[in-house]
This record gives C-alpha cells, sequence and structure tokens, in this order.
C-alpha cells in the first residue's frame, strides 16, 4: 500500500474498525473510504457491487460484522450466521470482481473447537465440535477463512484472514444486553463503585449516555435500582453493594488492546501476503488464518479483581453458576504471527485502565 492508494475500511465505526482508521490516518494514508449502515447495506448484493462499481477500492479491510456475548449469539443464532455470511460474501466477492489488490478478513477465535488444545494453533480449525452457544457466528466466520481461502487458490487473489482474541478499547459497546465480559464489567463495576457512594450524578450521568433498556437517568432512584439489580448490581438493606458476574469465574480468557490488533492488520496489509500464510509448496493448502493475540489468559474472577482495583470499587462479587460458563479457555497461540513480524505493546492492567478513562470521559 501507498499513501495515496484507495482503502475501504468496512465497518468504520466498530470496535476494530475504528483502531484501524486511526491506525491508518496516523501513518500517513489519507484515501480511506468509509459508509455507514445507513449508506451502504453490506447485506444486500446489489448495493454493494454498486458501491464496488463506483469506489474501485485498491484494498480493503472487512471488520463489518454482527457481534456480541454469549446471550446475544446464543438468542439471535439465525440473525448472527445470517447477517455475517451475507456481510463477508458480498464484500469479498466484489473484492474479486474488482480486482482489489488486497483484501483483509476480520474473524474470531471462537472458530476453534470448544474443547480445543491449548494454547490454539491455526492447524487446529476443523479438528472437534464447537461451542454451541456461539456456533452459528463461529460457522460464518469459518466460511470466511475458506472464501477467502478458496478465491486465492482459484482466482489468485491475495486475500488474508485474521483471527482476532476477545477484543477491547475506544469505541467498545457498553450496552449491558449485548456486551461482551470486559466492557460489561468496566460499567457494571463503575455503577457498583457509585451506587455505594450514593453517587447519584454519575449513575444519572451514565444512564443518559447509554440508557439500560428504557430506564435513563431520569427515570427515578427506585426505578433505577430495580433496573441496576437485574442486571446484577444490587444494594442490599444493610447499604452494601455486590456486582453479579455470570459463572463460575474461573474460565479463562486472553484480551487485547483493540488499538493493537488494528496495529496488526496494518502491519499485515502492508508487510505480509497470501503466500506467506503457509508453508511453500505444500500439498494441501489450509488454515492459512493468523491468530492475532497476546498469548496471556486470566481468570474471568481474576479479571474482575484487575477492574475493581482500576475503577476503585470496595464491593463484594457474586459468581452466578446457573449461569454458563462458555468454553472454560481460550488461549491462542501467536507463534505464527510473531514470526511473520509482530507482537503486541500493550498489556491487560494498562489496557483497562485506558478502556475506564475512555468510557467515563466519553459524553
Amino acid at each position: 500500500m501507498n499513501k495515496e492508494s484507495k482503502i475501504y475500511v468496512a465497518g468504520h465505526r466498530g470496535l476494530v474498525g475504528s483502531a484501524i482508521v486511526a491506525n491508518l490516518k496516523n501513518k500517513g494514508y489519507h484515501n480511506i473510504i468509509t459508509r455507514t449502515h445507513s449508506e451502504l447495506d453490506l447485506k444486500s448484493s446489489e448495493s454493494v457491487r454498486d458501491f464496488f462499481e463506483s469506489e474501485k477500492p485498491h484494498y480493503v479491510i472487512l471488520a463489518a460484522a454482527k457481534v456480541g456475548g454469549i446471550v446475544a449469539n446464543n438468542t439471535y443464532r439465525a440473525d448472527f450466521i445470517y447477517e455475517n455470511l451475507m456481510i463477508q460474501n458480498n464484500v469479498i466477492h466484489q473484492s474479486y470482481l474488482h480486482n482489489v489488490k488486497k483484501l483483509l478478513f476480520l474473524g474470531s477465535t471462537c472458530i476453534y473447537p470448544k474443547n480445543c488444545p491449548q494454547p490454539m494453533k491455526e492447524d487446529y480449525l476443523l479438528t472437534d465440535v464447537l461451542e454451541y452457544t456461539n456456533e452459528p457466528y463461529a460457522i460464518a466466520k469459518i466460511a470466511g477463512i475458506k472464501m477467502c481461502e478458496s478465491y486465492n487458490l482459484q482466482y489468485g487473489t491475495n486475500f488474508i484472514s485474521v483471527m482476532p482474541t476477545n477484543l477491547y478499547g475506544p469505541n467498545d459497546n457498553f450496552d449491558l444486553e449485548k456486551s461482551h465480559v470486559l466492557p460489561a464489567l468496566v460499567r457494571k463495576i463503575l455503577l457498583g463503585k457509585a451506587l455505594e457512594n450514593n453517587d447519584w450524578k454519575t449513575i444519572n450521568e451514565d444512564l443518559n449516555k447509554l440508557p439500560i433498556e428504557t430506564v435513563n437517568g431520569e427515570s427515578g432512584q427506585e426505578m433505577i435500582i430495580a433496573k441496576l439489580a437485574e442486571y446484577g448490581i444490587i444494594k442490599t438493606a444493610s447499604g452494601e453493594v455486590h456486582v453479579e458476574i455470570w459463572g463460575s469465574g474461573k474460565p479463562m480468557r486472553e484480551f487485547l488492546w483493540s488499538e493493537d490488533m488494528a496495529d496488526a492488520c496494518v502491519f499485515l496489509m502492508e508487510n505480509r501476503n497470501f503466500e506467506d500464510t503457509y508453508v511453500q509448496n505444500s500439498k494441501e493448502i489450509r488454515n492459512t488464518h493468523i491468530n492475532i493475540g497476546t498469548g496471556k489468559d486470566i481468570s474471568i474472577s481474576d479479571l474482575a479483581a484487575m477492574v475493581k482495583k482500576v475503577v476503585g470499587f470496595n464491593g463484594d462479587f457474586k459468581f452466578n453458576t446457573e449461569k454458563p460458563d462458555g468454553t472454560m479457555k481460550k488461549l491462542t497461540d501467536v507463534s505464527k504471527l510473531n514470526t511473520l513480524g509482530w507482537k503486541h505493546t500493550i498489556d491487560l492492567e494498562e489496557g483497562i485502565k485506558r478502556q475506564y478513562q475512555w468510557y467515563v470521559s466519553t459524553k
């Protein structure tokens, strides 16, 4: 890529896409194309075709996807497989038809089997059954990997797939109905701290910024307290506050700062090609995707304790073991990525501090 290259970033408002756009701009790329969902529905084949015919991007970064946590993935199973398949099929196919020089497809490490050996190597793809709660989403992302591989092998395209671990950072989703574990913990513990301090100014500002269902900062203290309790932020009769966390707290998870993820993506777009992702002269070319992560994990209980320390919350945690844990351990093997020349720079505690400060300072 050069600084004048026309680069289309799909999903530029999301956690990953916004970080990629910022990284590209910081490196001097100034011909970046973006479209909001209202401007371009990526599920529409005709709309995507017309967009590519009009804009003719040289490079494409496909960060657009329907994403969510355990509840959303398990509840909206049809939506997750349909929407993600449609988005990636349209963008990848039109990239081929319009001779895009390079495409980067973003997936997720949920593509790996539920009981995958640890750490998870790229070669472990499709070796066992998937985790049930996010199976439709995972199948869509696996299809995207295989689509990129197949177009490369049949048509000589240069499409690369990357599978990031759990991401967090600026522009994360803090909606308690749909958010992933880390932003949910940051917000719940922030509200727990405010509740234990009777800091209604902070509570009201938070709920006005991002209502919980229909409850906002104008809803009245009684209604707010009831709604917070529904989401596991509970003030007892004695005035103590505890925060409920789904599951046992034992599952191990890996987390990557989104700006690190963006840097890895831009590094690969600038420096690596499809031919770098597999052993040359292989009889079968498969598992060409690249894990992106830190290679370090932490238990959910220790993660909560780390957030508690950063936020300054004094209450306790209650682990609801009636709720699902999901996969007990998900750690990526990042040796392939490291060999290609990239390594993360932001460790977890520093990242949590940055995310907390971003959230409280965002109006």
